[in-house]
């Protein structure tokens, strides 16, 4: 029998609800967005086999966010099928445009920093340098959870679908670089879709893993395609473009392509569009559309 492809799903930073519900609604919205697109597909990637959350927030930070306050939203999410007239002018606001620009600022001249954060941004910050230092464990915590899955998959001939969101990416890519670099396993991921992601920025490239390696060991050697969507408006993917900050990667054969794709979200959290939530990512029908030829290909190949 053929062995079904897999998608393993990282969240990025915050604390996310409990396992068990958080994945249900990752998985409700990623079927809606496939079923749109494909209802063959769809059915077969709800299988919760299918389908698999790498669920490292709560050791993060001790405690879970209640799903209840998202059901609202994530319903209205799953009601519209495209970004509204009122949504696209949001997000190509002046205003956001103006924020976009000083936090792109920001990163080249990191003095300004403390200027411009505001207080959601220092904790992220603070989150984020206690991931890069590993602080009680934490990064290497985060890393091993996805690991052991990757390993797991390859030692069942699962091929991977690694979708990875906001800080999620940074994981997946050190993860990865790790798995290649450090253990040398021969556990690969077929398709590295990376969602509101933060790796065009200078202040996470600087920490890294890899990143004080020559040439070619700088970077993992185990993601066989990679592609990168971040939506318009984006705050956390202030650079939008991962394929000129990995370019190297290309140049020395470990990717053939870094394929970066815009999107308009059209996620509302508490009445307020909000581009970079995961679950706009997912229903989001670019996602659907790479979920679902990947998934065709796979299954075909088999």
């Amino acid at each position: 029998m053929a062995v079904a492809p897999l998608i393993v799903y990282i969240p990025g930073l915050k604390p996310k609800p409990e396992e068990a519900p958080h994945q249900a609604q990752l998985l409700r919205c990623l079927y809606e967005g496939i079923r749109r697109i494909d209802e063959k597909v769809a059915a077969e990637v709800a299988d919760s086999k299918a389908f698999q959350l790498v669920s490292w927030t709560y050791d993060f930070y001790g405690e879970h966010r209640d799903i209840n306050l998202d059901i609202a939203d994530i319903d209205t999410v799953l009601s519209k099928t495209q970004a509204s007239e009122a949504d696209i002018l949001a997000a190509t606001s002046w205003k956001r445009r103006f924020l976009r620009w000083i936090f792109h600022a920001a990163d080249y001249l990191p003095f300004l920093i403390p200027k411009v954060a505001t207080d959601e941004v220092e904790v992220h910050l603070r989150d984020f340098y206690r991931y890069v230092h590993n602080r009680d464990g934490s990064g290497e915590s985060a890393r091993e959870k996805l690991k052991i899955i990757i390993r797991a998959a390859k030692a069942n001939g699962h091929p991977v679908l690694l979708i990875a969101h906001s800080m999620g990416s940074v994981i997946a890519y050190d993860s990865l670089w790790q798995l290649s670099r450090e253990e040398g396993h021969d556990a690969r991921v077929d398709l590295l879709l990376t969602t509101g992601s933060p790796l065009g920025q200078n202040i996470v490239q600087r920490h890294l893993l890899g990143v004080d390696k020559p040439g070619e060991a700088r970077y993992p050697s185990n993601i066989d395609n990679w592609i990168n969507i971040a939506a318009i408006g984006e705050l956390t993917a202030v650079d939008r473009t991962l394929k000129n900050d990995f370019a190297r990667m290309i140049k020395f054969g470990l990717v053939p392509d870094i394929d970066d794709r815009e999107v308009f979200n059209y996620y509302h959290m508490d009445g307020s569009l909000n581009v970079h939530v995961e679950y706009g990512y997912l229903i989001n029908e670019v996602t659907a559309r790479i979920i679902s030829e990947w998934w065709r290909a796979k299954t075909a190949a088999d």
